[in-house]
C-alpha cells in the first residue's frame, strides 16, 4: 500500500511539469538500490578539486591528470573502455581571440552612428579566418529570429539574407506570459529562446552576420555576463569547413544602442518587438547598413572525452548514457589570499565523481540489458564543446541510444523531500523519473525560473537536440533539515560565494547525505532505462521530437 501511495504522490507532482504523453505504454521495470559507496564520491572530488588538478582546465597539465584519474578509476571500479578499445574520444578544438576591433558603424541612415567594442557592442567569428571584414552589410529586422515549421512560425519568411546581418531579439515571443501555456510553453523558454539556436538560425538563412539585442530581463543576466563571456579567447569544436559555414560574425548589441539604431533607421523598436510576438510577422528591411572588423588570433589543440561502458547482456547494441562535464576553469582571478586555482569541487569535480561512483554500483549490480554508457566531457565551460562534438560524432548511434541523465554540480545541501526537474514535461523520460522518485521516496518540484532556459545550458543540451531524450535533475529545494527556506539559502551562498571562484574547493565538513540520496536516484533511473524494452521519445510538439523522429527513421534497426 505504501509503495502505490509513494508512486501516486510523485506522479501527481510531476504532473506539475510533465505531459506524460504515451506514458501508459512505455515498459518501466522495478530496480533494487544501488550499492553506491560515498567513500568512493568523497575520494574521487577530492583527487579532482585539489591544487594538483590546477582547476582542470583543458588542453592544459590539469587535464591530462584528469583524464589519467578517470581512466584509472573507471578500470577499477569494473567498466570497460567505450572506444574501440580506447578510454577516450579525442576532441580537436580551436580557440579564436578577436583583437584590434574596429568601431561598429551605421550608415545609410538619418546620420552616421559609430560604436565602441566592449561598452556598446561585443561580436567574435566562429570562422577560423585571420581577419573579419563586414562591410555595408544591410540590417534586417528579423524579430525572435525563430523558424519552427511545427508551430507553423517562421521570422525568415520571404527574406533572402545573404550578404545581409540579422537583427534579433533575445528568448522567445511569449516569455512575458505568467503561465507555461503558449505557442512557446509560456514564461518558460525553449530552445527558439537562445541565443545559441538564434546564431545557428541566421547561418543557416546565409546571413553575413547575426545582432541580438540585450534585454535583461528576457536574457536573465545583465550585459556584464554578455561583456565577460563575449571578449577574449572563444573555444569551439574544430569543424571540417574550419567554420565557413557560419555567419561571419556573431554579437551581441546593448538595448540603448540597438535603440538609437532603430531610430536612426527611422523605426521604432518598441513597435516592431510587440509584432514580432505575433504570428505572422514578417521580416523588416531596415535600410541602413552595419561595418565593423577585427583581427583574429587561431589556435588549435585537442582536448579529450573520457568513456567507460558496461556492456549490455542482451541488446548490447542499445545505450543509455550517464554525462558529466570533468572540467572547469583552471587558474583565474586570484581572490583576496592570492589563490588563482578555480577548483571546481562542486562544479562539476561533484558531477565526474558520480560516474566512477555509479560506474562501480552499477557493475557491481551486474550488467543490465542494454548497455550503459558513462561519458565524462571536456569543455563544457567554454561551451558544452566536449558534449557536441560527441553528439555530432557519436562514438554509440544516436539513434541507438534511448535516453540518458546529466549530472552537474551536484548539491552538498543536504538530504531533501524533492528534487529539481530542470526542463519537466518535454519527454517521456518523465515517466522513468516517476517511477524512481517513487522508488526512493521523494517528489518533483518543478523549476522556478523557467524563464531562463536552464535546460539549454547543461551537457545533455548537446544530445537533446540533437533527438535523444535526456534528463537534468537538480538536488531539492525542500531540504529534511530547514526546509525551502534552508535550501534556498545554500542555493544563494553558494551562487554569489563560491560559483566559479577558487573556493569552491573540497571541504572534508561536507553533508553527503544528500548527494548519496540523489545519486541512488541517479542509479534507478539510469538501470531502469537500461533493462527496459521502450523507446521513450519527446512529447508531440516539443522541439527536439522531429529531430528523434527524423533519426529514429533514417535506420529501420534504429530506436
Amino acid at each position: 500500500m505504501i509503495r502505490h501511495i509513494l508512486i501516486a504522490s510523485a506522479a501527481l507532482a510531476l504532473a506539475a511539469c510533465s505531459t506524460g504523453a504515451g506514458s501508459d505504454s512505455l515498459d518501466i521495470p522495478d530496480v533494487k538500490p544501488g550499492d553506491l559507496s560515498v567513500d568512493t564520491m568523497k575520494d574521487a572530488v577530492k583527487a579532482l578539486a585539489s591544487d594538483e588538478f590546477e582547476g582542470r582546465a583543458p588542453g592544459t597539465v590539469g587535464e591530462e591528470k584528469t583524464v589519467a584519474f578517470l581512466i584509472d578509476q573507471f578500470d577499477k571500479a569494473g567498466l570497460q573502455p567505450g572506444n574501440n578499445g580506447s578510454w577516450v574520444q579525442k576532441v580537436p578544438l580551436a580557440e579564436i581571440t578577436g583583437e584590434n576591433y574596429q568601431p561598429l558603424t551605421i550608415g545609410g541612415g538619418k546620420q552616421p552612428l559609430s560604436f565602441t567594442f566592449g561598452d556598446d557592442w561585443v561580436g567574435v567569428s566562429y570562422r577560423e579566418a585571420p581577419k573579419t571584414e563586414i562591410k555595408d552589410s544591410e540590417l534586417v529586422f528579423v524579430g525572435f529570429g525563430i523558424d519552427a515549421p511545427e508551430k507553423g512560425w517562421n521570422d525568415y519568411a520571404g527574406v533572402d539574407m545573404k550578404g545581409k546581418t540579422a537583427v534579433i531579439l533575445v528568448n522567445d515571443p511569449d516569455y512575458e506570459t505568467e503561465g507555461l501555456e503558449g505557442d512557446f510553453r509560456g514564461r518558460a523558454m525553449t530552445y527558439y529562446g537562445r541565443w545559441t539556436y538564434k546564431f545557428e538560425e541566421a547561418a543557416r538563412q546565409g546571413a553575413t552576420a547575426a545582432i541580438i539585442v540585450h534585454d535583461t530581463f528576457p536574457a536573465a543576466y545583465g550585459w556584464n555576463v554578455v561583456h565577460s563571456s563575449w571578449t577574449g579567447p572563444q573555444v569551439y569544436p574544430e569543424s571540417k569547413d574550419g567554420g565557413a559555414s557560419q555567419t561571419a560574425m556573431n554579437g551581441w548589441v546593448q538595448k540603448p544602442v540597438a535603440e538609437k539604431i532603430f531610430a536612426d533607421a527611422g523605426l521604432d523598436l518598441a513597435k516592431l518587438t510587440a509584432a514580432a510576438k505575433q504570428k505572422g510577422f514578417k521580416a523588416v528591411p531596415m535600410g541602413v547598413t552595419l561595418s565593423t572588423g577585427f583581427d583574429n588570433a587561431v589556435r588549435k589543440f585537442e582536448s579529450q572525452n573520457v568513456v567507460g561502458i558496461l556492456p549490455g547482456s542482451e541488446k548490447p547494441d542499445e545505450y543509455v548514457l550517464y554525462s558529466a562535464h570533468w572540467d572547469h576553469l583552471g587558474h583565474c582571478t586570484p581572490d583576496a589570499t592570492g589563490d588563482d586555482i578555480c577548483n571546481g569541487a562542486i562544479d562539476n569535480g561533484t558531477g565526474a565523481a558520480a560516474l566512477v561512483a555509479l560506474g562501480q554500483a552499477q557493475a557491481k549490480a551486474g550488467p543490465a540489458k542494454r548497455t550503459m554508457v558513462f561519458l565524462a566531457v571536456t569543455g563544457e565551460e567554454s561551451g558544452l564543446l566536449g558534449s557536441a562534438y560527441y553528439a555530432a560524432n557519436p562514438v554509440f548511434p544516436l539513434d541507438k541510444t534511448v535516453g540518458g541523465v546529466n549530472m552537474d554540480a551536484l548539491s552538498m545541501a543536504g538530504p531533501a523531500k524533492d528534487v529539481t526537474v530542470v526542463g519537466g514535461g518535454k519527454s517521456q523520460l518523465d515517466a522513468f523519473l516517476g517511477k524512481a522518485l517513487a522508488e526512493v521516496g521523494r517528489s518533483a518540484t518543478p523549476e522556478p525560473t523557467p524563464e531562463k532556459g536552464y535546460y539549454y545550458r547543461s551537457d545533455h543540451f548537446s544530445f537533446a537536440k540533437r533527438g535523444v531524450p535526456m534528463l537534468y535533475i537538480d538536488g531539492g529545494e525542500d531540504l529534511v533539515d530547514g526546509g525551502k527556506a534552508a535550501g534556498e539559502a545554500w542555493a544563494t551562498h553558494y551562487t554569489e560565494n563560491n560559483y566559479h571562484q577558487p573556493s569552491d574547493e573540497y571541504d572534508p565538513n561536507w553533508n553527503w547525505d544528500g548527494v548519496m540520496q540523489d545519486l541512488q536516484l541517479y542509479y534507478v533511473l539510469g538501470r531502469s532505462m537500461a533493462m527496459s524494452s521502450s523507446w521513450p521519445n519527446w512529447v508531440e510538439g516539443d522541439e527536439f521530437r522531429a529531430a528523434r523522429d527524423e533519426s529514429c527513421a533514417a535506420d529501420a534497426a534504429g530506436c
